[in-house]
């Protein structure tokens, strides 16, 4: 069944608000009060929607911030059964250090149709195609960057690879560089950076490495409107991470998720700019009005686009 037209006006303005929220906090270096202005709009405009909403991507869990937490129901709790994925402000330290890349997300299914993701870290990889083997978790490296040069008629030393820059990435780093592969290095953003792929304007050709799970899932949602290929593979290095997954119905831990066990039915996913980014710009003050600007994806209408928006202060 498809997502109602209607929700895509509701929920675009639930992460508007949200990030307008968290505008009022840019660069007053406290990144907790940020994402708890985020977290409570967001869960106020939720509770406005004629819905029966429940949390399957929660927010907040491994730094204690205030939560959106898995399993928490929200609205109006009539109408149809939505599941709900958030992350209220990706990128709490670009807010609060007024950085390029901060961002208000939210994806939405119908129910059991969003994958329920664990507060864990996720092996990941997108790439803008929907053929099955040019790219997998399972190839090497090296195999990966020469299908899909071949694939785009590409040499290597022509292709760009975007990667969070952490040290548990420095040999595939490395190896990237032995390549001759460009390097796209991000120092947060996992949402934004596998949606880099989608659009040749944002020059790149692969995103991949370990990140988290819940980003993973949002992600997911808007390459699957982008026809894109994504897989995931969550990292599960504790018996409390193992534990935890058992509950939420995970028992093959080693498992590799294609993007339709991930998102398996219609969705809809918006991300609001908080502050300026390559996706969409920040937030902005005019007058008496803020501007704000959101990529909407729509997989059953085929949406997929940047629209501005003008919000009375």
């Amino acid at each position: 069944m498809n997502l109602d037209k209607k929700f895509q006006k509701l929920f675009l303005n639930v992460v508007i608000r949200a990030a307008i929220s968290s505008f009022n906090h840019v660069g007053k270096k406290n990144k907790t009060a940020a994402d708890k202005a985020a977290v409570d709009t967001m869960r106020e405009e939720l509770n406005k929607i004629e819905m029966k909403g429940k949390v399957v991507i929660g927010e907040g869990e491994l730094d204690k911030a205030p939560m959106l937490y898995i399993g928490e129901n929200l609205g109006l709790m009539k109408g149809p059964e939505l599941d709900i994925a958030v992350d209220p402000l990706e990128g709490t330290n670009f807010a609060a250090m007024n950085l390029p890349g901060a961002l208000s997300v939210i994806a939405v299914a119908n129910r059991n149709e969003l994958f329920t993701a664990p507060e864990t870290y996720m092996n990941k990889i997108s790439v803008n195609t929907s053929e099955s083997d040019v790219v997998d978790l399972d190839y090497s490296l090296k195999k990966n960057i020469y299908n899909l040069a071949d694939y785009k008629n590409k040499k290597p030393e022509n292709m760009t690879a975007c990667i969070l820059d952490r040290p548990r990435h420095k040999k595939i780093i490395n190896e990237l560089k032995k390549l001759g592969v460009k390097l796209k290095l991000l120092s947060d953003g996992d949402v934004s950076g596998a949606l880099l792929v989608t659009h040749d304007k944002h020059d790149v050709d692969i995103f991949l490495g370990i990140g988290g799970g819940p980003e993973g899932v949002l992600a997911a949602s808007a390459l699957d409107t982008y026809n894109c290929k994504f897989q995931g593979r969550f990292i599960f290095e504790s018996d409390k991470d193992k534990k935890r997954a058992s509950v939420m119905g995970i028992n093959d831990f080693n498992k590799k998720y294609e993007l339709k066990e991930i998102v398996s039915g219609d969705s809809i996913f918006c991300a609001t700019g908080v502050t300026p980014g390559e996706l969409v710009s920040g937030i902005k003050m005019n007058k008496n009005e803020f501007l704000a600007e959101t990529l909407i994806t729509h997989k059953s209408c085929g949406l997929k686009k940047v629209i501005k928006t003008k919000i009375k202060s």
